[in-house]
């Protein structure tokens, strides 16, 4: 069996299209903001001795990377092609 999800089979719920058309808002440099911010802050905590502050900062910066990379990517093909296309 092909258990494949094809394009045109299922469509993004609204939720997720608010999340998306609130983030799009945002440039995609933001993100690429954030999170050298929190490894600079990261850096000064674990300069500072506070050890587990530095590391619970310093663990964003991923997040904020993915986020981005996913909201650029939302940017340029849309959230759901294929709603637009019945449209």
């Amino acid at each position: 069996m092909d258990y494949r999800v094809k394009p045109g089979d299922l469509q993004e719920d609204q939720v997720s299209s608010y999340l998306e058309s609130q983030s799009a808002k945002l440039p995609s440099s933001f993100y690429l903001g954030a999170a050298i911010a929190s490894m600079a802050a990261s850096l000064a905590l674990k300069a500072a001795g506070k050890d587990n502050y530095a590391l619970f900062i310093g663990q964003w910066a991923a997040p904020f990377l993915i986020i981005g990379t996913y909201n650029k990517m939302v940017k340029q093909h849309g959230s759901d092609p294929t709603a637009r296309a019945t449209n």
